[in-house]
């Protein structure tokens, strides 16, 4: 088995840091004309595919049965070895990068992180190998351009997107009888001591900016701090319950809550396994689009491998039967299609389920939606140190 050469993993460290400092300055995608002779081109000249790729992924986060990895295997006689290892980023990506730094294999191929602190931090100290663009030749097919042309990644160099979400506000119509359609309600006196908000600090900060007119992706620490004092008076005035992680969706469900920052997936699913009716919009001044990314972690053993199967998920009936399964936003728009015509040749519950997975705006939000939507301000070292400490004492 060839091993990556170190001068080669060192040269790719240092693109890893040149390539972060060029995401701050574009959203384009690298120029053609820094390819030849770089340490990219060379490192990927060396690789060959070795009949294994070792997947780390969250728990529940593909398709029932594999089916899609087996059919993987079938078409390419790569073995994969996947696991459900991932439980949060910020304990994954502590764990996996001590050894990383030490000049070690993590032991995976591939792995999927969110996009956020953690994402950049990888990406800042250079611990992820930089993909081989031409290897991607389903996901420039079929990926949808929003998904291609992303801030936190300029030109797709360190990852492409597993699945996404949003993060905008849900209400339970039992206590709510009007439409939501603002920030503004999470601020309303009416439903003092009702109003939930989620404990990341990332996505109750970006609330925060939307609040105040400002865009998260192009926001300074001036800006956070704004943030972080609106938010703080939003506390102080009695009107949140509570900062919840994955509780919001209980608290909302029993009423102990009427309107909540919310996650779509959770809500689909919600809806879908207890028979509720809570309701999710992407408010006025805008939500949260986050992206759970394949990316190559640095010293990978079967990085080839790893490429093949990562543009694999990008075949449209892949893509399909990864998103009948995990109900998250697919980066494929031709899934979706598929899945509407699977529903239509169904019968009794799986045909109302496709169907709901085929047509639901919290799978396939809409393009009003979209223009609504914003990442995580791109921030990492000294900066997000910076971000906690003016967001922490919201939630604390």
């Amino acid at each position: 088995m060839q091993q990556p050469r170190r001068r080669d993993v060192l040269a790719l460290g240092g693109l890893a840091a040149a390539g972060l400092a060029m995401a701050g300055c574009s959203a384009a995608p690298l120029p053609t004309a820094v390819q030849p002779r770089s340490p990219v081109k060379a490192y990927w000249a060396r690789q060959r595919r070795h009949g294994t790729v070792n997947f780390a992924n969250w728990p529940l986060y593909i398709d029932t049965g594999h089916k899609t990895l087996q059919e993987f295997t079938a078409a390419t006689g790569i073995t994969v070895n996947y696991s459900e290892v991932i439980q949060e980023v910020s304990d994954w990506v502590n764990k996996i990068s001590p050894i990383l730094r030490s000049g070690q294999s993590i032991g995976y191929d591939m792995m999927v992180v969110t996009n956020g602190f953690w994402f950049s931090q990888l990406v800042s100290m250079g611990e992820l190998v930089p993909l081989d663009q031409s290897m991607l030749v389903n996901f420039h097919k079929y990926a949808a351009p929003r998904f291609q042309h992303r801030s936190f990644d300029p030109g797709n160099t360190y990852s492409i997107p597993w699945a996404s979400g949003t993060t905008g506000i849900a209400w339970n119509p039992k206590f709510i009888h009007e439409p939501v359609t603002s920030l503004n309600e999470l601020w309303n006196p009416a439903y003092k001591g009702r109003i939930g908000m989620i404990s990341d600090i990332q996505d109750v900060g970006n609330f925060g900016l939307l609040k105040l007119g400002i865009n998260p992706e192009k926001s300074t620490p001036a800006d956070w701090a704004a943030a972080a004092k609106v938010l703080t008076q939003q506390k102080h005035s009695g009107l949140v319950r509570g900062y919840y992680q994955q509780s919001y969706i209980d608290e909302l469900t029993a009423g102990n809550t009427w309107i909540s920052m919310a996650w779509s997936g959770d809500i689909f699913q919600q809806n879908l396994s207890s028979g509720t009716s809570l309701k999710f919009v992407i408010p006025d001044e805008g939500g949260t689009l986050w992206t759970d990314n394949m990316m190559i972690p640095k010293y990978a053993q079967n990085p080839m491998d790893a490429m093949l199967l990562m543009d694999w998920y990008y075949r449209p009936q892949i893509a399909a039967q990864l998103t009948e399964s995990i109900n998250y936003i697919s980066a494929v728009p031709a899934a979706q299609p598929i899945i509407a015509a699977a529903a239509a040749k169904a019968t009794g519950s799986s045909k109302a389920l496709l169907h709901e997975v085929a047509t639901s705006e919290l799978v396939w939000p809409s393009a009003a939606d979209y223009k609504r939507l914003y990442n995580y301000p791109d921030v990492s070292g000294k900066a997000q140190a910076q971000y906690e400490a003016i967001f922490n004492p919201v939630i604390a």
